[in-house]
């Protein structure tokens, strides 16, 4: 699996080892569309982690036809060069997905074929099984989620910083109390900026003390009381909780 990083700001740094990309932004995220009619639609985000695998969030995996895009910037441009459109050949959601407590909110898709990475298309770095972010670090998230509380989807991929908050504080009980546990990063809740509805299942790329950048969370749920409510920040699944999970369905699958 992918461990290896390099140093760099949030930005194109990829490294030769294993192919991804140390805080790039663009090039792992995808767009998840479902189908309706004769048309696909986003739904959520998610992260290619490997050429044939992507990370999302359960909550964002139904019934429906998916595809996923590769290689997007622009939603509404369907002829955006570098991109890609794949149908999965396997979803596989985490057995353990509670969606009435919200837990394990993670799943795996396995593309149909590996897809040709490029300038537009690189997998993500993910991190050390185990570790956990100290308060304070920089993560930023990013998506085509909501640009603000009921608001339309965005067309451009956004993305916006999010210092991730320590679970002693994101546990609080005027925070996010027990709802949070130890296998979920808590980012933002400044009342200012937020990951919003649409951003689902989508990367938070952290910045780890050496300077490197791996998707240490993926979208999982924020506060019905808008997207940007004090005390209330975004909350995560912590990648570094399932690495032994990924891992398991990535090599028997």
């Amino acid at each position: 699996m992918v461990h290896h990083r390099q140093q760099g700001l949030l930005q194109d740094v990829s490294d030769g080892a294993s192919g991804c990309v140390g805080g790039g932004a663009e090039q792992p995220q995808a767009s998840l569309q479902y189908q309706s009619g004769s048309s696909f639609y986003h739904t959520c985000g998610a992260t290619l982690i490997s050429s044939q695998w992507v990370v999302t969030a359960a909550h964002c995996i139904g019934s429906r036809t998916y595809r996923v895009y590769l290689g997007k910037h622009n939603l509404k441009n369907n002829n955006e060069a570098g991109s890609i459109a794949i149908s999965p050949a396997r979803i596989f959601v985490h057995p353990n997905w509670d969606s009435y407590r919200i837990l394990n909110d993670i799943a795996l898709i396995k593309l149909s074929s590996p897809v040709k990475l490029s300038d537009t298309i690189k997998p993500a770095c993910l991190p050390n099984s185990g570790e956990v972010l100290p308060h304070g670090a920089p993560c930023y998230v990013t998506g085509w989620g909501r640009i603000s509380t009921g608001g339309p989807l965005a067309d451009i991929l956004q993305q916006a910083l999010l210092p991730v908050v320590g679970h002693s504080t994101c546990s609080r009980s005027d925070w996010w109390g027990s709802l949070v546990t130890t296998n979920m990063i808590c980012a933002g809740g400044d009342g200012l900026l937020s990951s919003c509805n649409g951003d689902s299942g989508g990367p938070l790329n952290c910045q780890n003390s050496d300077g490197s950048w791996d998707v240490h969370g993926v979208v999982s749920f924020g506060s019905s009381m808008g997207c940007n409510y004090p005390k209330k920040p975004s909350v995560f699944t912590r990648v570094s909780a399932y690495m032994s999970w990924i891992n398991n369905v990535m090599t028997s699958n």
